[in-house]
């Protein structure tokens, strides 16, 4: 699944291509995406886009008719192409814009979403309930220290929580607790203050890098030019069951959390 990095990354290179174009025209090839694609997308079209950002792992590029909302689902990415380019077999939705490009919207398994929003879109019921950004100032070492408070879930668990902090999914979550030398079965109430410090600042440190490397490719993420991110070639413990542990040596284990493959070095991470 595309997580912060990639979406952001996304972002950064959707935004010249969208950012303060009129789109020309929507065209919805298949609406069966998580949601049906609403008709009322069409109200975009020649409009403006004002500006886009990124809230979690959900792209909001507004207009003064509404905002369109997106999210790329477990294998969705968007792409720049030529109006005349052929389409390929996932491509669900395209917006044309008055510069003669179109970004379409690649989704094999159809779990992206494309939505039409009028007035507030944080009041909007998938984002009203979201925690800080994990880039942003609001999450702090104090915020975490009162989510984990006593509580008896896995500390990955807890920063998986998008009601905790938003956007940080298995991958991340996996390197940050080995850079803070947290173990990711420990019960969150257990976590002492200075490593939860140090968890905050290592989520910050592992999304971070991987945004300026272009995100992680693991299966089928792209960037808007069909290319893949490089954070995988320094990824310390996630997908390395067996291997050396880069610090110690030691073996890297794999356990399933919630259903998630959770990866950690039994030495550096207590």
């Amino acid at each position: 699944m595309p997580e912060l990095p990639e979406v952001e990354t996304t972002l950064r290179g959707v935004s010249p291509w969208l950012v303060g174009r009129v789109v020309r025209e929507v065209i919805v090839r298949d609406k069966r995406l998580r949601w049906p694609v609403p008709d009322e997308i069409h109200e975009l079209e020649g409009r403006r886009i004002l500006s886009g950002r990124r809230r979690g792992k959900y792209l909001f590029f507004a207009s003064e008719a509404g905002t369109l909302l997106l999210h790329l689902g477990m294998s969705g990415s968007l792409r720049v192409s030529e109006p005349e380019a052929p389409w390929k077999k996932h491509d669900h939705l395209a917006f044309t814009t008055d510069h003669d490009r179109q970004i379409r919207l690649h989704d094999p398994r159809r779990f992206g979403a494309a939505l039409w929003i009028k007035g507030d879109p944080e009041t909007h019921a998938l984002l009203a309930g979201l925690g800080p950004e994990p880039l942003g100032g609001d999450f702090t070492a104090e915020h975490l220290r009162a989510r984990c408070h006593e509580r008896a879930a896995p500390v990955k668990a807890v920063i998986m929580d998008s009601h905790v902090v938003t956007g940080v999914g298995n991958i991340y979550a996996c390197e940050a607790l080995f850079m803070a030398g947290i173990r990711p079965d420990k019960a969150a109430g257990k976590v002492s203050r200075v490593k939860l410090a140090r968890l905050v600042e290592a989520i910050r440190e592992v999304l971070a890098a991987s945004i300026e490397m272009g995100g992680t490719t693991l299966r089928d993420f792209v960037n808007e030019k069909g290319e893949p991110g490089y954070f995988q070639q320094t990824l310390r413990v996630y997908d390395r069951e067996g291997g050396p542990c880069r610090v110690c040596g030691a073996r890297i284990r794999r356990v399933v959390m919630s259903n998630r493959s959770t990866f950690f070095c039994p030495r550096c991470q207590k």
